[in-house]
């Protein structure tokens, strides 16, 4: 189904989740907006997605804990393409460490972009989308239901994320705008310096994430998935 008319943007889509997203939005007609810290690795990751086609891409420079930066990504989009219909809030970090040696700068870091940088991604995004009557996504983590030992920064942001999340879906609903949080487990990605192998594959993959997206995109639009819980099938590939 080609969507040539429509367009998403997503936060930290040089790689990943927000790159598996990306690609499945690409295929479908979409025209998508990625942005990264980096304007090399947002022009780079863009370029690749231009090759796959029928949506085009557009790699941009942005930091979501800044919301002058987002609100000028925001602006590129329009006038490049005219309109924003979804909104795919992806970008985050995790640092790791029990709370004795948990720095206040990674504390903030995590918290900073993971909850606010969310919020900032609202923000600059909102008005746009009450335009189209589009669809703010947000990605989770099942870090954000379930607690454990070491994250206390992580658990604190995607708690928050999902709290976060689901009173803005209140707040939204009656403008027309849908807001979703996807909350998904272990997933192939380059998240905390991993690199994905072939061991991977067990995991959820990104563009696994990605066909989650399409699909909340073509429920119909009386229905809400407001949140979903994602796991790998079998745990560990057993």
């Amino acid at each position: 189904m080609a969507d040539n008319n429509k367009t998403a943007l997503i936060t930290g889509g040089s790689k990943g989740i927000g790159y598996g997203v990306a690609e499945v939005l690409i295929r479908e007609g979409i025209n998508v907006a990625i942005t990264s810290r980096s304007s090399v690795a947002a022009e780079l990751a863009a370029a690749k997605l231009n090759e796959i086609g029928p949506g085009s891409a557009l790699g941009l420079a942005a930091d979501v804990r800044d919301l002058a930066s987002q609100q000028r990504a925001v602006d590129t989009i329009l006038q490049q393409w005219g309109q924003l219909d979804y909104v795919i809030a992806n970008a985050g970090v995790g640092h790791f460490a029990s709370i004795q040696e948990l720095t206040p700068e990674l504390w903030h870091e995590t918290i900073d972009i993971n909850l606010t940088g969310v919020f900032y991604t609202a923000k600059a995004t909102l008005a746009a989308l009450k335009q189209t009557e589009g669809y703010f996504i947000t990605i989770s983590s099942l870090a954000g239901t379930n607690f454990f030992e070491k994250g206390a920064a992580y658990n604190a942001s995607k708690f928050g994320l999902v709290g976060f999340s689901q009173a803005i879906m209140l707040d939204l609903r009656s403008e027309g705008i849908k807001v979703t949080t996807i909350m998904p487990g272990s997933v192939a990605t380059y998240f905390n310096d991993h690199e994905p192998n072939e061991k991977d594959a067990w995991k959820i993959q990104p563009e696994d994430i990605g066909q989650i997206v399409a699909d909340l995109i073509h429920m119909p639009a009386r229905t809400l998935p407001s949140k979903i819980e994602v796991r790998p099938t079998r745990p560990g590939g057993k």
